[in-house]
């Protein structure tokens, strides 16, 4: 279910509260409007249900649903209602907890990697699939986000336009969590002129406009292409190819120009590529020191502050909001039974990472809709759907406790994950 093409993904809704990343828990248990629901309203009403729940750590308990006893007959996995279903539930109190919830990509930005070595290699306690990501759209850069990426509050990858695109922030230091679809700008100044360029994205392959592809003199192009700022998170190198790169230092300040795409950064470095008519407009900017003007507000345009501690991933549709279930109707694969994942918060400000094992006979997987039934079953007050399919995984202490759908249970590769990670102190 990851998508093979970058920047397109319907629905959000209002973030207020995402500029100072406040959700302010009750601490009356009872005042909890959407309550865990006794089994999960899918399939037919006479399914056996059972829950197993363990705890991991203070604060931190892995619940276990599996609803159905029977294998599906392999031809009737999509149409069913006898299940069975297996969902993974990990629920993590703020109040209690005394780890942290954070966003990990591994080595870089570009590589995938196994949602338990994520796990493992972070040294957390466990954790989920999180991102859609670039997957088979680049054999070069296959863990490129598809959306929304900030690490430790570093805009890393640029959220999309389109309002499909559901985003869920956490702050580390409190593990409180907000969901919605945030917006950006981007730009670099030079100090001395004055002079702005617009970035389109943020480590992100820029694109040879078509109609200049076979011209063997690029600096002829007139058609429009794209200006893309780097960071050393991205890659061992960026992007080889036509066009042009600049290189800053930490302050900004060039420290060469290449007439040509694709180099090394250093720590604190950056790059700018441009690519058809943008490399002159580049050219023409990047002289003495440039001043980077990259800002993320929420759907009411209040500034969300880039600042340590502070993590995004990015999902598809919001399924719960403000208590209500908002996810779209729709037709097609997407919407069809697939394993999912889920991210989302209870009323009184509890964190849920949900898995729901699919396209197999001991778990069919859940359809959009049937998916926000779970999320707002397991009372998750906001919910949004992760990255799904395939990439389903979730791992504790570094082993799959799901099932994913890959030939024999195969773990997909993925860009990124959530992870919470508990203090050793």
């Amino acid at each position: 279910m990851t998508p093979s093409v970058r920047r397109t993904l319907a629905a959000g809704t209002s973030l207020a509260v995402l500029a100072t990343l406040i959700v302010a828990p009750t601490t009356n248990a009872a005042a909890e409007s959407t309550a865990p629901s006794t089994t999960l309203p899918i399939g037919d009403a006479d399914l056996a249900e059972t829950r197993t729940t363990t705890t991991l750590a203070r604060g931190v308990t892995l619940t276990r649903i599996v609803r159905g006893t029977d294998p599906a007959p392999a031809d009737q996995i999509n149409t069913t209602t006898r299940g069975p279903w297996v969902v993974n539930v990990l629920t993590i109190d703020p109040r209690k907890a005394k780890g942290q919830l954070k966003a990990t990509y591994g080595p870089d930005l570009a590589k995938v990697e196994k949602t338990t070595d994520l796990v493992r290699t972070s040294g957390a306690l466990a954790g989920v699939n999180a991102s859609f990501f670039t997957f088979t759209a680049s054999a070069l850069y296959p863990g490129d986000p598809v959306g929304l990426g900030i690490f430790d509050g570093k805009l890393l990858s640029e959220p999309l336009t389109d309002p499909a695109e559901a985003n869920f922030l956490i702050d580390a230091k409190s593990n409180k969590a907000v969901m919605g679809h945030l917006r950006w700008t981007g730009a670099v100044e030079n100090r001395q002129t004055g002079t702005t360029l617009p970035l389109e994205f943020v480590n992100h392959p820029p694109v040879i406009p078509a109609a200049c592809a076979t011209l063997p003199d690029q600096t002829t192009c007139t058609a429009p292409g794209d200006v893309v700022l780097f960071t050393p998170e991205f890659a061992a190198a960026t992007p080889a190819g036509a066009g042009i790169e600049v290189v800053l230092d930490q302050r900004g300040c060039v420290v060469r120009t290449a007439t040509t795409r694709g180099t090394a950064l250093t720590a604190g470095q950056t790059s700018l590529q441009a690519t058809g008519q943008d490399r002159n407009a580049l050219l023409a900017t990047a002289t003495g020191c440039l001043k980077q003007d990259i800002e993320v507000a929420n759907e009411s345009g209040d500034k969300v502050k880039l600042r340590k501690g502070l993590y995004g991933v990015t999902g598809r549709y919001r399924l719960t909001a403000n208590g209500e279930i908002v996810v779209p109707a729709g037709t097609g694969s997407f919407f069809a039974r697939n394993p999912r994942t889920i991210a989302g918060t209870t009323r009184d400000g509890k964190v849920t990472l949900a898995t729901i094992d699919g396209r197999q006979t001991t778990s069919v997987g859940t359809t959009m809709d049937e998916t926000a039934a779970v999320a707002d079953a397991l009372g998750l007050h906001n919910a949004i759907n992760l990255d799904g399919g395939g990439s389903t995984a979730m791992a504790v202490n570094g082993a799959l406790v799901s099932h994913p759908s890959g030939t024999g249970g195969a773990e997909r590769a993925v860009g990124d994950a959530l992870v919470y990670v508990e203090n050793k102190n």
